[in-house]
């Protein structure tokens, strides 16, 4: 498969910095996380609400709520489309785990999250 995305990280990485294909998809989307909505300047629609709902009672009405809203987050990435979202609560937050297919390659991948109540940090697990 050759390279369709090229970017560059500095999450996790010393001094290589760049980022390929899924890898800065995902990195991307993991950004994206991690900005609740309202907070980026100019753009209050950017961002998520899943940071908002940490603390609230999961319900069945809060977890459609959230599915809905990392539908949205996935789908407006251009590069790739959610085909399936389950939210599920752990002892320090929420995990949210993502299929996704790559738009130009129609290939399948995952990402799971975890939302931390104590960290306030969006992370792959």
């Amino acid at each position: 498969m050759a390279t369709r995305y090229r970017g560059f990280s500095t999450i996790g990485r010393y001094k290589k910095f760049r980022a390929v294909d899924t890898e800065l998809v995902k990195q991307d989307l993991i950004n994206h996380f991690n900005i609740r909505k309202g907070e980026k300047l100019m753009n209050p629609e950017f961002g998520t609400i899943v940071w908002n709902c940490l603390f609230e009672p999961f319900t069945v009405e809060l977890r459609d709520l959230i599915i809905k809203d990392v539908a949205r987050i996935v789908n407006y990435d251009p590069r790739v489309k959610a085909t399936q979202i389950l939210v599920d609560e752990y002892d320090h937050g929420l995990q949210i785990e993502i299929d996704m297919e790559h738009i130009t390659t129609n290939q399948q991948d995952s990402l799971t999250l975890q939302f931390d109540r104590e960290s306030n940090l969006a992370s792959e697990s």
